[in-house]
């Protein structure tokens, strides 16, 4: 695939007349772990640059074959199929993540998990299917992080309920994201936007301005909620317009209460921003299952993090910093090339 180049007049736009006129931005999508996989960046050479974007391309491939539960021969589905027999020894990367899963698990009280496979899987959103209300009933209690018991001398896992399934989805795109974002530093990209559906990461600024990154608005999918000036973040959105099919006036999508095995009904979306789309991947679908009140109270809390929630009503609330982080980001952009 030719990379799409973005050339002279991008320039002048963003203010950098200092740079190699032969320099331009080089950008390519493709389609991998089931969403749109955006990489656009900043090089004077268009040879290098599609170099480096077809590293970050392979990256994704490599973790879609790796974490996907949709491949059977992935590690995370040879895990689902084995685990509750006996404890499977798996990669390091795959184990570390888990253990990050699980961190998340405890920070949120249990909003994040990755058990929720255990009912989830029985969802399709592309057919409209969805499990009978006695059988998620009947499942719920397979829905527990503790069922997952990590064995470190091994490097193994065993799920200690059968029937216990995971899914790193709420999870895997943003460290993808990461993991694509530190190839392009290795091989000495400085300006760099790296997207995963909801899940983005920049890489410093928009050659002089900060990069500015829309919201969607939940109900409208040619509108903006808000629009964000941001550089060197990570940002991600978690909605109930992704995956989602409407039944009897009922909307169903794929983010799982863990407390009840069905869809979290009381927001519509929510986008977190913070230093890596690891974690902002993580909180985004936590903070959607938390909820306004109890969410807004967890981010105001941590000191590296910001959140943009839009509730069931489409109110929109802001966390406490957002506004200073806004006018930083601006700043800072704009300080790097005075």
């Amino acid at each position: 695939m030719q990379p799409k180049r973005i050339g002279f007049l991008l320039l002048l736009l963003a203010g950098s007349l200092l740079h190699p006129l032969n320099a331009a931005w080089i950008s390519m999508d493709e389609a991998i772990m089931g969403t749109k996989i955006s990489v656009q960046i900043w090089h004077s050479d268009d040879t290098v640059g599609q170099a480096a974007i077809n590293a970050v391309m392979d990256e994704f491939h490599r973790l879609d074959r790796k974490l996907s539960p949709y491949i059977e021969s992935s590690e995370l589905s040879l895990l689902n199929n084995t685990a509750a027999y006996k404890p499977v020894p798996i990669s390091d990367e795959f184990y570390q993540l888990l253990k990050i899963s699980m961190d998340y698990s405890e920070l949120t009280n249990g909003a994040f998990d990755i058990t929720f496979a255990s009912i989830g899987h029985q969802y399709d959103y592309r057919e409209g299917i969805k499990p009978s209300e006695k059988r998620i009933d009947q499942s719920l209690s397979l829905i527990q992080y503790k069922h997952i018991q990590l064995i470190p001398e091994k490097q193994a896992v065993f799920f200690r309920r059968p029937g216990v399934r995971i899914d790193l989805g709420g999870i895997a795109k943003g460290y993808a994201v990461d993991r694509g974002i530190k190839l392009l530093q290795q091989r000495g990209v400085k300006h760099a936007l790296i997207s995963a559906g909801g899940d983005s990461r920049l890489l410093g600024d928009h050659m002089g301005r900060p990069w500015h990154i829309g919201i969607q608005a939940p109900r409208d999918r040619t509108s903006m909620a808000a629009v964000l000036p941001l550089a060197d973040s990570a940002v991600s959105t978690s909605g109930d317009y992704e995956r989602y099919f409407e039944r009897d006036g009922m909307r169903y999508h794929h983010i799982i209460s863990p407390k009840t095995g069905r869809s979290a009904d009381t927001l519509q979306s929510v986008t977190i921003i913070g230093p890596n789309a690891t974690r902002t991947d993580a909180l985004s679908t936590s903070i959607f299952i938390l909820g306004a009140s109890a969410g807004m109270e967890l981010i105001n809390r941590l000191n590296d993090v910001e959140a943009v929630i839009i509730d069931r009503q489409g109110y929109m609330s802001t966390s406490d910093g957002l506004a200073d982080l806004a006018t930083q980001q601006s700043s800072k952009a704009s300080n790097k090339h005075e």
